[in-house]
């Protein structure tokens, strides 16, 4: 069996960051992740994230499967990097990001893209609250904009000069006749994107389109 994981059985300790990969679109400062959706802990919902040398980055283990209303991405260690909570609104569905465990003023704002005309769209990443966003969206800037389909795992987060931060792509196995299917799948972060804002967008994503009762999207 192709391994997922290579070095889980070592002891879990601080990872260093992972180094620059060149991508295939010429991309020296790209990083690639092999993002894992399963959880370290038993009967957890979760993820769990990997360099190319199988050191573990980052982890998602702390919500069971019918509590999703607020998630925390983790380092490897288990500090506390963003916090995601959900806000129910008629309009669709909206985020707020908070760095570390904090409740005070979001990071940013992610919002379900409800726009028929705009099918390619997946979601917008805003500044400003859930709030704003719906009422007032022309007085929030659009930080990032993602496109693509999430359930076939390909999708790009561009900024807002169109240039690529980020990609999810399916993951090939090594071992030729051997797929992984749509719980494994790479992260390739571009340029000076931030890590840890990547796989947030990552987990939204599975959020909004990932149930079997979301859009297929």
């Amino acid at each position: 069996m192709t391994k997922v994981y290579p070095n889980i059985t070592s002891r879990i300790t601080e990872s260093p960051p992972p180094k620059p990969f060149n991508s295939s679109n010429g991309d020296a400062n790209s990083v690639v992740l092999t993002v894992w959706k399963k959880s370290l802990l038993f009967n957890c919902d979760g993820f769990t994230v990997f360099d190319a040398k199988g050191n573990l980055v980052f982890r998602v283990d702390n919500y069971m499967a019918g509590n999703k209303g607020e998630i925390v991405l983790m380092d490897a260690s288990g500090n506390s990097l963003f916090t995601i909570r959900r806000k129910r609104l008629s309009l669709g569905d909206c985020w707020l990001v908070f760095d570390g465990e904090t409740g005070v003023n979001p990071r940013f704002t992610v919002r379900k893209q409800v726009n028929l005309l705009n099918s390619k769209c997946l979601a917008l990443v805003t500044t400003g609250s859930c709030k704003e966003a719906i009422s007032s969206p022309k007085r929030n800037k659009v930080l990032y904009k993602i496109q693509g389909s999430y359930t076939q795992r390909c999708c790009t987060v561009y900024d807002d000069k169109r240039q690529k931060m980020a990609e999810i792509k399916q993951k090939e196995a090594a071992v030729r006749g051997v797929a992984f299917g749509m719980d494994v799948f790479r992260l390739i972060v571009h340029s000076e994107f931030d890590l840890a804002v990547a796989m947030t967008l990552v987990i939204l994503l599975d959020q909004m389109f990932g149930s079997s009762t979301s859009p297929r999207r």
